[in-house]
C-alpha cells in the first residue's frame, strides 16, 4: 500500500512495537494507536514527527518524546532489536570484505609461491657444458657425490672421483656454494675460461661442468697417481726415482711454457705448485687448478692485483711486495717445485720460522751447484750427478730475487731438454768430474789388478746409453 492518509488502529488489543516502516509513508496525515498493548519506543521519523501524544493514549508500555522515559526492560527491548539489525546489516558487510580480502590475499600468496617453486626448480635444474663430446649426463656426475668417492678436500671445493656408465674415470670437483647476492665464484670462471679453450697434452683436461644457480661442478679427466705433491712428501716419495722426478719437472715446464708463449692473450696461472701438477697412470705431468688463473695481455707487462693469491712458499717475493704479477712469477713457483724435486722437502715447514725452502737452499749450498749433493733428498738411493746439478742450477735461476733475471719457461723447457754431455772417459783410480764420490759402476767394482781389456771394455760400456746400467757420474746418497 502506497498511498494512505488515515490509520486508525485503535482499541484492537495489539501488542509489540510499532513497526518503523509505516514511518516512512510519506502521505500519512493522521494515525490512531490508541488503547492497544503496544510498547517500545514510537518512531520519530517520518511522519511520525507530526503526530501528538493523543494518537498513543491506553499503551503503557509505548514511550517516546512525547510519551516519557521509556522504563529499562522496555527500552533494552527495544534497543537490542534494532541494534541488532544494525549489527546483523555491519556483520554480514563485513564479512563480505572480509572474505574479498581473504581471497585476493590467498590469490597473491598462491602466485608468489608459484614463481618461487618455479624459481627453486630451475635453480635445481642442472645444465651440462660439454667441451668435447661426452657420453655421460649431469645425472651421472651427480652420482658421484658421495662421501666414499672423495679424493681431495680444499678451499677450492671438494673433489669426488667418478665412474661413467661408459667405463670412463673421471674426477669432479664440487665448488662451495655461492651465496645469493655474491660475485665471489671460488675460480669458476677462472677455469672454463683457461682450461674450456685451451689444448695441450702436460694440462689437465676439462671435460665440461655441469651448473645451476646455486653450485657448479667441474668435470675433469682422472690422474689415478694424484697430485706431484702427495706422491712426493708421502709414503711413496722414495718410489719417486730420479729420472721420474726429472721427466715430470720437464713435462710441467712444457705445460707452463704454453701458457706464457703459446696463448693469445697469455695466461698466468698464479698458483704454480707440487699440489696442482697432477700425474696420470704412466706418472705424465699435468698442470691442473686455474682458479686464480689471469689473462695478461702484452708479454713482459704486469698486472696489479687486489690482494695477494697463491700458496704460502711458492709466491714470488715481488708480488708479495708490490702485488704486481707477470709470467716471472710463476717462473719462481717453478723454480720451488724444482727444489722439492732435487731435496725431497717441502716448501716451508721444516727449516724454522720465516725459513722457506729457498733461503736454506742458499743458505746450505751458496747457490753452488757444486754443492748439490748436500741437500739432495736422502730417500733417492742413486741418481746421475750430472743431471741433478742442471736441475739445480735451473731451479735457483727460477728462484732469483730479481725477476728480470729469471728465465722465461721457454729458455727453461730449453735448459731442462738440453743436458750437458758427459765429460769423457775418466781414467782408472781417479774420481768422477763432480769431485764428490767415485763412479760406482754395478756389479760391484772389480780388484785393482783388472787387465786392460777388461778395463777398456768396461768404458765402451759406460759410453753406450744402455738402460741396464748407470751413467758414470752417478752419485751415491
Amino acid at each position: 500500500m502506497r498511498i494512505l492518509n488515515y490509520l486508525n488502529l485503535s482499541r484492537n488489543h495489539l501488542e509489540g512495537p510499532i513497526p518503523v516502516a509505516i514511518s516512512t509513508m510519506q502521505s500519512l496525515t493522521a494515525v490512531d494507536f490508541s488503547y492497544n498493548n503496544l510498547s517500545g519506543v514510537v518512531p520519530s521519523t517520518g511522519q511520525f514527527s507530526y503526530f501528538n501524544a493523543t494518537s498513543f493514549v491506553g499503551n503503557p508500555d509505548l514511550c517516546g518524546p512525547y510519551l516519557g522515559p521509556c522504563r529499562p526492560g522496555i527500552s533494552d527491548d527495544s534497543h537490542s532489536a534494532r541494534a541488532k539489525g544494525a549489527l546483523s546489516a555491519s556483520f554480514k558487510l563485513l564479512l563480505v570484505i572480509g572474505l574479498l580480502i581473504c581471497s585476493i590475499a590467498f590469490a597473491i600468496a598462491a602466485i608468489v609461491k608459484a614463481r618461487s617453486l618455479k624459481r627453486a626448480s630451475e635453480a635445481r635444474a642442472w645444465r651440462l657444458t660439454a667441451f668435447q663430446r661426452l657420453d655421460f649426463t649431469c645425472d651421472d656426475v651427480l652420482n658421484c657425490l658421495k662421501e666414499e668417492n672423495i679424493i681431495g678436500k680444499g678451499g677450492a671445493g671438494v673433489v669426488y672421483k667418478g665412474v661413467m656408465p661408459d667405463g670412463e674415470q673421471v674426477a669432479v670437483k664440487r665448488l662451495p656454494a655461492m651465496s645469493r647476492g655474491s660475485s665471489h665464484d671460488h675460480g669458476f670462471n677462472a677455469e672454463i675460461q683457461t682450461l674450456g679453450r685451451i689444448r695441450h697434452r702436460h694440462i689437465v683436461r676439462l671435460l665440461g661442468f655441469c651448473s645451476n644457480h646455486e653450485t657448479n661442478l667441474l668435470v675433469y679427466e682422472y690422474m689415478p697417481n694424484g697430485s706431484l705433491g702427495e706422491v712426493l712428501h708421502g709414503k711413496k716419495g722414495g718410489h719417486l726415482h730420479w729420472d721420474t722426478r726429472y721427466k715430470i719437472a720437464a713435462e710441467a715446464a712444457k705445460g707452463l711454457c704454453y701458457l706464457h708463449h703459446d696463448c693469445s692473450p697469455l695466461i698466468l696461472h698464479r698458483d704454480v705448485k707440487s699440489n696442482n701438477i697432477l700425474l696420470d697412470s704412466n706418472f705424465e705431468a699435468h698442470v691442473a687448478d686455474f682458479g686464480l688463473a689471469k689473462f695478461l695481455q702484452d708479454t713482459g707487462t704486469s698486472e696489479c692485483m687486489s690482494a695477494i693469491a697463491g700458496s704460502y712458499g711458492y709466491i714470488a717475493p715481488e708480488y708479495a711486495y708490490t702485488l704486481k704479477v707477470d709470467e716471472k712469477s710463476d717462473v719462481y713457483s717453478f723454480g720451488v717445485v724444482l727444489l722439492e724435486l732435487v731435496t725431497g722437502r717441502k716448501p716451508v715447514g721444516e727449516f724454522g720460522d720465516g725459513v722457506d725452502i729457498v733461503q736454506w737452499v742458499r743458505k746450505v749450498t751458496g747457490s753452488s751447484k757444486e754443492e748439490v749433493a748436500k741437500i739432495l733428498d736422502p730417500r733417492l738411493p742413486t741418481l746421475p750427478v750430472r743431471e741433478a746439478m742442471h736441475a739445480f742450477y735451473v731451479a735457483m735461476l727460477c728462484v732469483e730475487e730479481q725477476s728480470v733475471e729469471r728465465p722465461t719457461m721457454r729458455e727453461v723447457v730449453q735448459i731442462l731438454t738440453e743436458l750437458p754431455k758427459p765429460p769423457p772417459p775418466e781414467k782408472q783410480g781417479e774420481d768422477s768430474s763432480s769431485g764428490n764420490v767415485p763412479a760406482p759402476p754395478p756389479p760391484p767394482p772389480a780388484a785393482p789388478a783388472e787387465s786392460p781389456a777388461k778395463e777398456t771394455q768396461d768404458e765402451q760400456q759406460q759410453q753406450q746409453p744402455a738402460s741396464n746400467s748407470p751413467p758414470s757420474d752417478l752419485l751415491s746418497i
